[in-house]
Order: C-alpha cells, then sequence, then structure tokens
C-alpha cells in the first residue's frame, strides 16, 4: 500500500461519475489502485454522507478500519470533521491505522481480547456514546454460536449501547435481525439503523449524474493476470484475502 502520510488531500482526490463518465485521475494513483478503489469508496461515501449525514463535530466508529472499505471511510470522516475511532483485529492492523495522516483518535485493539469495545469508546466520548457506527459485521449469537470468522466482531447488544442520543448505525450485517428489546433502545435513544448494499448504490435515481469525492485508496496486491481470475475470486468469496484484486486482461 502506498505511503499516504506525505500526500495533500488535493493530491490524491478524485472524482466518480455514476453513470460512467471519464474520471480525471491524479498522476500519483496507478491505474491499479483507481481501479480498486472505486466499490469501497463509494460505500463509504454511502455510507457517511448518505445514510448517515455526517457533519463535522460528531464522532464516528469505524470497525475493522485496517480493511480497504475500512481506511477509505475514515479518511472520508476525517476530511468531514469528525472525530474517528476505529477497531483493529490484529497488530498489524493497529500499525497500518497509527500511519494514517491525520492519525485515528483512538485505536481498539480486539486482537487479544483485552479491549472492551463498549467501554473504550464510552471513555473516549466522555459517556455519550458514538454519533455513527459503520460496522464489518456482527456477532447476533454469543460467540460459541458463531462461526471462527466473526468471533472479532462486536456484539449487536454492543453496538446499540455505545451508540449516543440520535446516533447512526450502519450495518454490512444482511442477516441483522432486533429483538424488541433491542428497538426499544434504539427508540429509547432516537438512534436509527441503515443496511448497507453494495449492489444498489447505483440504481436510486435521485444519486444517479451526481460526483462522488474520494480520498485515498485501499490495499491492493499487484494486477493479477487473467488466467489466474477464477482462482483469486474464489479466495475473495471465502474471504480467504482482505486485499482487493484487479484483474488485468
Amino acid at each position: 500500500m502506498p505511503n499516504m502520510g506525505s500526500l495533500e488531500p488535493s493530491t490524491y482526490t478524485f472524482y466518480i461519475y455514476f453513470s460512467g463518465t471519464k474520471v480525471p485521475k491524479p498522476e500519483k494513483v496507478s491505474w491499479v489502485e483507481a481501479a480498486g478503489t472505486i466499490r469501497d469508496g463509494v460505500r463509504s461515501y454511502t455510507a457517511l454522507h448518505v445514510l448517515s449525514r455526517i457533519t463535522a463535530g460528531n464522532t464516528v466508529l469505524v470497525l475493522d478500519g485496517a480493511s480497504p472499505f475500512g481506511t477509505i471511510a475514515v479518511q472520508l470522516a476525517h476530511h468531514r470533521g469528525a472525530k474517528v475511532l476505529s477497531t483493529a483485529l490484529c497488530l498489524e492492523d493497529m500499525h497500518h491505522l497509527e500511519q494514517l495522516r491525520p492519525t485515528v483518535v483512538r485505536v481498539i485493539n480486539m486482537s487479544d481480547g483485552k479491549a472492551d469495545l463498549v467501554e473504550s469508546c464510552l471513555e473516549e466520548t466522555g459517556g455519550l456514546g458514538v454519533d455513527i457506527v459503520i460496522d464489518a459485521g456482527v456477532r447476533l449469537y454469543s460467540t460459541e454460536d458463531e462461526s471462527t470468522s466473526k468471533k472479532l466482531l462486536p456484539h449487536k447488544h454492543d453496538i446499540i449501547t455505545l451508540l449516543a442520543v440520535g446516533g447512526h448505525w450502519v450495518t454490512t450485517e444482511e442477516n441483522l435481525q432486533l429483538d424488541p428489546p433491542d428497538s426499544r433502545s434504539l427508540f429509547l435513544k432516537g438512534a436509527t439503523v441503515s443496511f448497507l448494499n453494495d449492489e444498489v448504490w447505483n440504481m436510486s435515481s435521485a444519486h444517479q449524474g451526481k460526483y462522488l469525492r474520494i480520498l485515498s485508496w485501499p490495499q491492493l496486491d499487484n494486477p493479477v493476470p487473467l488466467y489466474e481470475a477464477t482462482v483469486s475470486m474464489e479466495m475473495v468469496q471465502k474471504k480467504q484475502v482482505r486485499k482487493r484484486h484487479v484483474i488485468q486482461l
């Protein structure tokens, strides 16, 4: 992943047009990096600006902030003037987040099981809670009942607990189930839940033709040759890789 610390915002800002019109690309951004950024950039912009209506001064929690999607979400939130917290799933992710500029206010290391997400967020916000939460999936049941890949994710009750009054929870968990007590907690806080569906971001007529400004780029490997495309797609679908793959024709 390129070092973004020395770049000014104007150096790595580019625009995407929903209808497929050609867009300017900064010289310092390769075509591979630009191609690998579009999907996660649009998702991040949709989560922050369309679904949660981020404003300057908000406190934003980006779960798994070292992922391609999370990295862009962190920087977009910073650019909007928000105070950003994030979680790391391993030490490598933690180091990556600590090197971002501007820096993340607090990186919560979830890999060793010692950090308490709710306690850390409430401590950072003076007990008021987080205004916007963007998850990378959540646990719906107890740790014992979840798959290994979900054991590092926060429980849905934790997300509800750390939400501030009037907060917004943007979830990528398509199977999210909220019980009546969960709904009541959200009701009492005046909080909302929005689903981030990757497949419908460009289907709304209200948003077609608008420009989206996207900062930075996700982690990318070298371009994958066409003859290895099938293997790469299987690895991505099985979530065996965290980086985005770009197929080179």
